[in-house]
């Protein structure tokens, strides 16, 4: 029998095998160690980009705002509020926009409560032409509020509560409290027919009051009109104000027919004489007024653990109450 043996060609098969081999696994070895590269770089570079914000300036047209992205690696609320400030005073490098901040007034400072920032600045303010004030507040308001732990925005100029050109207070902002309308200026201002309730004379009853052609800036929405009036107080000689003026509107929000109504602390204190249920239902009963809403919640500084006056829950969710209106006067 004859027996094979390891010729030349059997022996340069088998070389040819073996660095094929080894070539494959020097490959497997470098794409593993590109990989673990790759991985690093990315996560390098995912620690380098830190948190994208959008900074908001005035077209110069002033008929409009824009954004730009900013990265920041800055947590801390205090010093990112004051970094941001300094981007919103930063003119931008493309010329078609203006720096909200960079105007000719002076931002005297600002305090932070209970999720409000409060900004207040010099009177040179009040000097703006109306279209770029509003314009520069939705700058400031939609940037500031994408800081974690800052909701709204106020603005005050020495001291005093901004009002709007119909003197209006503005009260608390937030990104939600400025919509511009396609072909329209983001200030335009409509009229409206609102039904109201206040309370009667010895504060057991509500009574309606109508309000004819209210002017207000489109740039609110009808809901927050509705309570900014409550607020303010009825203007009928036979109505009462059932909430204490200096109530702050933290907000006011509608989702799937319940209109979500955000005050301070200082909705608590009543300071007239009048019932909690007639406060709590000239509110709901306002609110209800308008087509898209059928219920109301009452938050205090977005908490609904609260009993108003120790006589009704604010964990309710109200719908209309007639039965308290007043008896019509026997003429």
């Amino acid at each position: 029998m004859t027996r094979l043996t390891d010729g030349p060609k059997h022996r340069k098969t088998a070389g040819k095998t073996a660095r094929r081999a080894a070539g494959f696994t020097l490959c497997l070895l470098l794409a593993a160690w590109c990989a673990v590269l790759c991985a690093a770089c990315g996560r390098q570079q995912a620690d380098a980009d830190g948190d994208v914000y959008l900074i908001y300036y005035v077209n110069n047209e002033e008929t409009k705002t824009g954004a730009r992205e900013y990265v920041t690696r800055t947590e801390d609320m205090a010093l990112l509020i004051e970094e941001l400030l300094g981007q919103l005073a930063e003119v931008p490098s493309k010329f078609e926009y203006e720096a909200p901040l960079a105007g000719n007034f002076a931002l005297l400072g600002y305090t932070v409560d209970n999720g409000q920032l409060v900004m207040n600045f010099d009177t040179a303010y009040r000097e703006m032409d109306s279209v770029k004030e509003v314009l520069t507040r939705a700058a400031v308001v939609r940037t500031l509020t994408q800081i974690p732990g800052v909701d709204y925005v106020s603005f005050t100029v020495q001291g005093e509560v901004l009002t709007d050109g119909g003197g209006m207070a503005v009260g608390a902002m937030s990104a939600d409290s400025f919509i511009e309308n396609a072909g329209s200026e983001i200030n335009s201002y409509e009229k409206v027919n609102l039904l109201l309730y206040f309370a009667d004379e010895d504060g057991g009853a509500l009574v309606e009051e109508n309000r004819s052609d209210v002017v207000y800036s489109s740039n609110i929405s009808l809901e927050k009109l509705v309570v900014e009036k409550l607020v303010a107080g009825p203007v009928s000689e036979n109505a009462y104000p059932v909430v204490d003026p200096s109530t702050q509107i933290l907000g006011v929000n509608v989702k799937d027919g319940i209109c979500y109504v955000n005050f301070d602390e200082t909705f608590l204190n009543q300071i007239y004489d009048t019932s909690a249920e007639v406060t709590i239902y000239a509110i709901t009963n306002s609110l209800v007024e308008l087509p898209n809403i059928n219920k109301v919640q009452i938050t205090v500084n977005g908490d609904t653990n609260y009993s108003y006056r120790e006589k009704i829950s604010l964990n309710e969710v109200f719908e209309r109450n007639l039965d308290l209106l007043a008896a019509p006067e026997e003429e």
